[in-house]
């Protein structure tokens, strides 16, 4: 590999890699594609996947399309009108509500919690004890931080700090979110009860890690992995320990689950917009907003209340007679 082919490949994220390299196999190998397309070849293409496959996953794969055709020196067929207006009207064929995680709330989060310390406690198969202790530290931090399960599985220990009793620093060189690449540092706080710091030490200490991914498989003889967990086996993972904690749908949750938990939480708690926005590290409000699920979704607090105030009852209107026909 030449150091220009180096330097563009680290350009792009690993995720959006694959991502990228999945789309383009599908196009062509599954679908029968050529490479380059023409904008009617892509336009029958999303024809035929219009009521399979979501929008944003055309979405996602007309963005794989246009990528190849630019890097390699050819007019983007994925910009053409035609093209667009075949997006726009599968779009208003085949509608489609957003699928979102289900959001982990506080008392779901402690009922974890206590399930993960009583297995510790009692546990004597020193595979499932590990498994445990490293397992309270990614959902407390994964919680607390509101971070995404790509950003658990890249988290290293040397780019984590602790200052006992305060928190803990931690950094990553590549975030979805840092366009130039600068990295990005968060910060999580100390707590008194379900502590992300305290679980995070406790791993490490129990681990006997210095250095490397931070979060790692553990096989059937409790030999620790020297790679870190991929970020597709955080949500098997995470469903079945809430499948194991009695937790109620499990398999409602996902890797998301955590970051909306505690976006939720936040709002629920005061935290404003630009407040949340800079601690999970989102730039764009519409991401947000995304991730935060309203307190009182039908408003029956807010007026129920009203209601129940004195002096705020509904007003009769007086009935007018209606002179006889």
């Amino acid at each position: 590999m030449s150091a220009i082919d180096r330097y563009i490949e680290a350009a792009t994220r690993e995720n959006t890699r694959r991502s990228y390299q999945s789309a383009l196999r599908h196009f062509e190998v599954e679908w029968g594609g050529f490479l380059p397309a023409s904008a009617d070849m892509i336009a029958r293409y999303l024809a035929d996947h219009a009521e399979t496959l979501a929008v944003n996953t055309l979405r996602s794969r007309l963005a794989a399309l246009a990528q190849w055709h630019q890097t390699q020196g050819f007019p983007d067929p994925t910009k053409a009108p035609h093209v667009r207006k075949v997006l726009r009207g599968i779009i208003a064929l085949h509608p489609a509500t957003e699928k979102r995680a289900k959001p982990m709330q506080l008392a779901q989060l402690e009922k974890l919690t206590a399930w993960l310390d009583e297995r510790i406690a009692r546990e004597a198969d020193e595979r499932d004890r590990s498994a445990c202790i490293r397992n309270r530290a990614l959902v407390l931090l994964g919680f607390w931080r509101g971070f995404r399960s790509d950003e658990l599985s890249r988290l290293r220990i040397e780019h984590v700090a602790v200052e006992a009793g305060r928190g803990m620093t931690l950094y990553l060189p590549r975030t979805k979110g840092d366009r130039a690449q600068l990295g990005t540092t968060f910060k999580a706080p100390a707590l008194s009860r379900l502590c992300p710091v305290t679980a995070y030490e406790a791993w490490i200490a129990a681990s006997g890690l210095t250095e490397g991914p931070v979060f790692r498989s553990i096989d059937r003889w409790g030999n620790i992995s020297d790679e870190g967990l991929h970020a597709g086996s955080f949500v098997p993972l995470l469903r079945a320990l809430f499948h194991a904690a009695g937790l109620a749908v499990p398999d409602s949750y996902s890797s998301h689950s955590l970051r909306r938990g505690f976006a939720t939480w936040a709002n629920s708690n005061g935290w404003d917009l630009k407040m949340l926005m800079q601690y999970v590290g989102w730039k764009d409000v519409r991401s947000a907003m995304r991730y935060i699920d309203a307190a009182d979704p039908f408003a029956q607090h807010r007026i129920e209340s009203a209601l129940a105030t004195p002096g705020t009852a509904v007003q009769e209107l007086p009935v007018l007679a209606l002179p006889a026909p």
